[in-house]
């Protein structure tokens, strides 16, 4: 490997850590807002209808698809779409 390679590893290294850094940020405000919501249930309407369940299906379905991305190689999906874009942005220059 030359320089020219190790230095293109490291900043996808870079890329992906933060990305892992991303979703375990989303996943603890997920976890302590959800959890907030839960504690509010149990002190006010403990026993009735469960309305936490509302917030915590649309979030996760967000923290879901996030969690997809990061660890479901969206990495690998988004640099095929970048190579096919710079290849017709180079297609119609040349």
């Amino acid at each position: 490997m030359n320089d020219a390679d190790d230095v293109e590893l490291r900043r996808l290294a870079i890329r992906r850590a933060d990305m892992k850094l991303a979703f375990r940020s989303h996943l603890m405000a997920y976890v302590i807002v959800n959890g907030g919501l839960v504690a509010i249930y149990v002190m006010t309407s403990f026993g009735h209808y469960f309305w936490p369940i509302w917030p915590m299906i649309g979030w996760g379905i967000g923290l879901g698809s996030h969690a997809m991305s990061v660890y479901m190689n969206g990495e690998g999906i988004r640099d095929r779409l970048i190579e096919e874009e710079l290849e017709k942005l180079r297609r119609t220059r040349g």
